[in-house]
Order: structure tokens, then sequence, then C-alpha cells
């Protein structure tokens, strides 16, 4: 499948790509942020945009995914430490990313939600029903994101899961990532040799890599029956038991001060998960605990060194009040400019040259044009004052206010000041407007620029895969056609093992059919290939399998039962009856599909030949080569078999027990064969080796050839299991 990951750098994230790389997904990854260094696992292609970005549905479109997950209130792109703007960013985030995925019309789309949306006192566990009790910004954000997921999915009809994690706790790297209970605790324990903790206060922790685990079960699941799933440990602790742990594994100087607050129980129910997905949890509290301390313990700078250190009282008053020492810059310029023109304007007021110049009105337009309109108004200001102060010189204040000559120069200097600075200030706007648009076309164009090359990087990979890939018939042919170039008696043994290769799974088996009750094991690949049995009665232990397999149809374990092969095909002879069965114990969730299937139908055709041929060559070997009058194969056709199953268990794909019968003085081979041919599975061969009678008993382990041996006993036959580790190897060498 086509995973789409949306999140900031983190450990969860980090475990998620691991977790989908590993069964064999193809990880996609939007980071919501223009940064390209941040620390995150490899994946296919990574996208460097914000969720804001308006090409969000190109690059969704780029994708093409099969399932979309954002870790929603676990996403480190914020930081919440201003509540009221990270929330907004953190809405118009989510409604951009909810209304992709829907443009999208594909896939799954899995919101991660926390605990955090509870605040309350709870003597039962916090089932899927009760209703989100918030406090605080943050708290009330994510519960309102739930709800626009259930919103969405209800009148979109889309397939939006929100998975609600309890308490999730990691192992932090540096001292930014001390986010959750246990590690701010361990950071308190370090920085402060103290522990304060609320006696009162209930939880249940869930580590990050039980989480991941629990994400994918709902993640790849076929069909949910809910939208809404707690996600729990069940183990509930208390505040005072996890410090009493950080106490003990941190500085033996710790102190944990239980403080009496509020009574705080909260512990969301996992039932409905468990009751769908099943519960199974890896991760001890105790020891996820004591490797947070060592960690810390061991990288002591990346904890201690980001410590904010306390600023002076000049750094404080220079921090809150540069914007003012910035707004003030402008009018303390037009002050000390002022100076020599009020100088140079006394000093030209008589010289018959320069007396016509006023150089007011180049101090005003000059203000206007450099900075605008608002300082292009107080240089007037000035430039009145300086006016009216030379003015002074030759008459009185009075007859200046009566002079209409003031009020006309005053209302020119006013008028020249505000038109210059108006348009100075129009023409910045429209200059603003236009650098605005351009970097705005600019970026888009530089974000199709990048989703192209990602789209070329992307389709050149896959064109190398579609080239290279061991799917195509032909490689599956030049595969198959290797049988060939074995004996007969091993073309078997290395069916199994070539049928591995081809559908890429570790656990494959290949049973002949004996008759219409009973299939024996001849060829497994692995312990859990061979967890059906050596000798099955097919009939009734197949059940449905069975009658898929009898209409020539591929059988897909669609149910996921763990007991059942996740695929399997039936080879039928000319007559249509039943002759080996292919069975496929594991596959990747991807490879289970139609496709794959009849892959294994088009390989199933190109083996049965050299199978079959096989097969008649054994059976007329056995036949035309025993001795004359028993059921003992003769040394020349025995030999060539114990070599190709020695071979054979050699390489991990059978199992054999060579067993050495005791002629007694006087007694025949053919009253031996006679008397042991009866007893013997159609699977199990006689022959003559080392100068004895020998018997092979195949896909028989050392356990079950000791009950074949002590029947021998009973019929008063003497018999000894060879051991010496040529003829027959232990069961515990085969892998």
């Amino acid at each position: 499948m086509n995973i789409l990951l949306i999140g900031g750098s983190g450990s969860l994230i980090n475990s998620l790509i691991i977790k989908f790389k590993k069964e064999g997904h193809r990880v996609y990854l939007l980071t919501g942020t223009r940064q390209e260094k941040a620390p995150y696992q490899k994946v296919f292609e990574r996208y460097n945009f914000p969720y804001d970005c308006a090409c969000l549905n190109e690059i969704f479109e780029s994708i093409n995914m099969d399932l979309t997950i954002f870790l929603g209130a676990y996403d480190t792109n914020y930081k919440w430490n201003h509540e009221e703007a990270d929330a907004v960013q953190y809405s118009s985030g989510l409604m951009n990313i909810l209304m992709s995925y829907a443009m999208k019309n594909k896939g799954r789309f899995v919101y991660l939600s926390s605990d955090e949306v509870f605040n309350m006192n709870s003597n039962e566990n916090i089932t899927e029903e009760d209703a989100p009790t918030p406090i605080g910004v943050r708290s009330m954000l994510l519960a309102q994101a739930e709800e626009m997921c259930e919103s969405y999915r209800l009148s979109r009809e889309k397939d939006i899961i929100t998975l609600r994690l309890d308490h999730v706790y990691g192992i932090p790297k540096k001292r930014s990532e001390c986010r959750d209970k246990v590690s701010q605790m361990c950071l308190e324990a370090f920085d402060n040799k103290k522990i304060t903790v609320n006696e009162n206060s209930r939880f249940s922790l869930l580590y990050e890599t039980d989480a991941v685990e629990f994400i994918y079960r709902v993640a790849v699941a076929g069909e949910c029956r809910h939208s809404l799933y707690n996600i729990s440990s069940g183990n509930e602790k208390t505040e005072p038991e996890i410090a009493e742990i950080v106490r003990q594994y941190s500085s033996a100087e710790t102190q944990v001060l239980s403080l009496p607050g509020d009574k705080k129980r909260i512990v969301l129910s996992n039932e409905r998960f468990v009751k769908e997905f099943g519960k199974q949890y890896y991760c001890n509290d105790e020891g996820i605990i004591k490797r947070i301390c060592r960690t810390m313990q061991l990288n002591k700078p990346a904890f201690w060194n980001d410590i904010e250190k306390k600023k002076g009282i000049f750094e404080r008053i220079f921090e809150r009040g540069g914007w003012l020492i910035k707004a003030l810059i402008p009018f303390i310029e037009n002050l000390i400019v002022f100076i020599p023109f009020f100088m140079i304007n006394n000093r030209t007021a008589d010289s018959k040259y320069f007396a016509n110049l006023d150089f007011y009105l180049l101090y005003v337009l000059i203000f206007a044009i450099v900075y605008g309109q608002q300082q292009a108004v107080f240089s007037a200001v000035l430039a009145t004052i300086g006016y009216c102060f030379r003015q002074m010189y030759d008459q009185t204040g009075f007859e200046l206010m009566l002079d209409t000559n003031t009020y006309v120069w005053i209302a020119q200097i006013f008028i020249l000041g505000l038109v210059v600075g108006y348009m100075r200030d129009q023409i910045t706007s429209l200059k603003r407007e236009s650098q605005e648009e351009k970097e705005f076309l600019s970026g888009q164009l530089g974000d199709m620029k990048d989703i192209n090359s990602s789209n070329v990087r992307v389709k050149d990979a896959l064109e190398t895969q579609l080239i290279n890939q061991n799917d195509s018939v032909g490689k599956i042919y030049s595969i198959t056609s290797a049988l060939d170039q074995r004996s007969p008696e091993e073309v078997l043994f290395y069916a199994a093992d070539m049928l591995s290769t081809l559908v890429k799974s570790k656990d494959v088996a290949i049973y002949n059919i004996v008759n219409d009750r009973y299939m024996r094991l001849f060829s497994a690949t692995s312990k859990k290939a061979r967890s059906l049995g050596n000798s099955v009665k097919y009939r009734e232990t197949l059940g449905e399998m069975y009658e898929t397999l009898m209409t020539h149809k591929v059988y897909i374990n669609r149910k996921m039962e763990e007991n059942k092969p996740m695929m399997a095909n039936m080879i039928f002879d000319d007559d249509g009856h039943p002759l080996i069965l292919l069975l496929v114990w594991t596959l990747p969730w991807e490879n289970m599909t139609l496709g794959q299937a009849n892959q294994l139908v088009v390989i199933s055709a190109l083996i049965k030949g050299a199978v079959v041929r096989s097969a008649r060559y054994l059976q007329a070997l056995q036949e035309k080569r025993y001795i004359e009058g028993t059921k003992i194969l003769e040394p020349d056709a025995f030999g060539p078999l114990l070599t190709a199953f020695q071979n054979a268990e050699r390489e991990g794909l059978a199992e054999c027990v060579l067993v050495k019968v005791k002629i007694k003085e006087g007694e025949t081979l053919q009253q031996l064969s006679d008397k042991i041919y009866q007893h013997l599975r159609q699977s199990d061969i006689m022959g003559l080796s080392d100068g004895g009678l020998r018997i092979l008993l195949a896909n028989t382990s050392l356990n079950d050839a000791e009950f074949v041996k002590s029947r021998f006993d009973k019929l008063g036959i003497d018999t000894e299991i060879v051991e010496d580790g040529i003829v027959c190897l232990r069961p515990d060498r085969v892998s």
C-alpha cells in the first residue's frame, strides 16, 4: 500500500515509518514545514510543505495513497508555547488536510488524538461513548478536531478513524522531546533532585512501540466496525508509583514529594479495540523508565545545554521595549535633520541670492518621499514652528497671526507634504502588493517544481522496479526452468525453495496427495510451514479451503485466520485428480491480492511439468528396481533417494530419519519385507545401503522415529536409528 504519514519529526513518526517499511509498504511523508534537515527515517518520498499550502491537493494526487495517518495531538510542528496562535494554525492545517483527502476520495484517514480531551475523575474506565471534558485551549482544540473528523466522515461518507491514545510516552533524545509525564519526571529529577507529584492522580501508560503496533492493526484492517477507538494498556498506576521507579534509576539524592491534590483518575477503556483487533503488549513500563533515566545520564548535554539562562534587566527592557525604539527611530531622524535645515534657513533669510529659496519646503519634501505621509505631517509641523520662530525676529506674535502670508505658507507646505506622502504610500503599497503576489506565485511555481521533481523520481523508481521486478513472467519462467536441471529425486524439495523465492515468503510447504483421505508433507521451508502436520486428513482439516481448492481456485485467507495459510493452490493431473498442494503461510498484506493469486497459478503451472515428471520417475524407479519378490530398493536406486533427502535436510527443506534393520540368522529379505511393509507409510522407503537393510522415514523427526522403532520392537524386528550426522541430521539443525 501507499502510506502517507503527516507530522513533524520525532520518535513516534519514525517508529511508524520503520513499522510500515518493515511490513513492505511504500511510505510517503508530508513534514508540514519547509525545513529540509529535520531528522526523519528514510522514506520513499518526502514533501517539505506546510499544511496550509495551496498545492496540498496536487501532493495527494501525486501520492495516490491508500492510507493517510495524521499525527494530530502528537505533531511536533506545534510547540504550544503560544496556545491561541498554535490553535488557529492547527485548525486550519487539519481542515486543509481533510479537504484535500476528501477531494482525493481514496483510502483511509487515521487521526491520532490523546487522552488530554478528558480532565476529570472517573472511577470507571472511560469508554468511547463518554463525552470529552476538555479544560484549556489545547484540550478543547483536540476535542474539536475529533468532532471535525467525525463530521467529515458522516457528511462526506469517508473512511475516517480517530484513535485516542492513552498517556503515550517514549525515550527522548533531547530536552525539547520531554513532553510526556514520565520524561518530565525524569527531567525534574535531573534538574532539581526532587520529583513533585500529586498523590491522588492515577492513569495508565502506553509505550510508543505498543502504540505503533496498535495503530498498524487499525490502519491495515479490512473494515473497521467503529470510527473511534481508545488505545490503552490498562496498566493503571499512580504518580507516586511512577516517581518511585524514576527515583530508583536516577540520582541517589533524588527525593519524591507527594503533595495532596485534586483526585484525578483518567484511564481509557480499550474493550472495543480488544474485541475487534486483539490485545498483546510487548513493553514493560519499569524497564522503559530505566532506559529513559540511563539515556539522560549518558547524554547530559542534550538535556541540560538548552536550559534558558536568566536574562539581565537591560536585556529584558530591550526585549520588551524594542518595538517602541523601532517606532521612534523615524521621528528621531526627523528631529535631527530639522536642526541643520533650521540653521540654513536662518542664515539665508537675509541673503539676496537665497532669500527666495524655501529650505523648509525641501525638508518636508525629502521626508514625504522617504517615509511617507506620517513623517511628512510631522516634518511640516516642525517646519511651521521653525518658520514662525524666524518671522518673530521682525514682528510680534500677534502680527504673525494676522499675516495672511503665514497661513498661505503653512497651507502650501502641508498640502505638499500630504500629497507627496500620500503618493509615496500608495506607490509603496502597490509595490508591496505586487511583491507579495510575485512571492506567492514564485512559491507556487517552486512548489509545483518540487512536486514535479518528486513525481519524476517516483516515476523513475517505479519504472526501474517494473523493469527489474521478480514478478514478470519471464523471470518466473527463468527461475522455474532451473528445476529441470535438478535430479528427479530433488525436484520436489527445491520446488518449495523456489516457490518461497517467487512469492517472497519464508514459510512454504508442499504436500503430496496420497489418496482420497490423506496428504503427506514432502517439503517445507520452515517450522511454521510444517505446523499443519506431516500426515493430514485434508478433507476434514482444510474444510472451507478444500472446497475452494477443488474448484481449481486459489485460496486466499482474507479473514486472517492464524491456523490457516495466507494462500494455497492445488495442482491436478490431466484427469482432474489432485496431486500436489502448495501452501504459503506468510505473505505481506499488500500481496494478498487477485494479482498475486494469478501469479501463484502461473507459478504452479510452470513447476507442474517438472514436479509431475519427477513423481512419475520416482514411482517407476521404485516399481522397476525392487529386489525381486520384495518392496526393498536395490542400492543403486536407494542411494540417490537417500542423497536427495540428505541434501534437502541440510537446506532445511525436509526432515528424515534413517533406520537400520538387523537381520537375524535364517531370516530372508522377502520375509522382512513382507513383515515390515504393511507397517510403513506410503512415503517411507526400504532399501539396501552399506551392505544392510535400511528404512528411510520421510518427514519424520527423531522423536517420531522413536515411536516407529518401538512399534518395530513389538513386532520382533530389531532396529537402530542411525545418528552418525551424515545420513540423518537432527531436526534442531533445520531452520
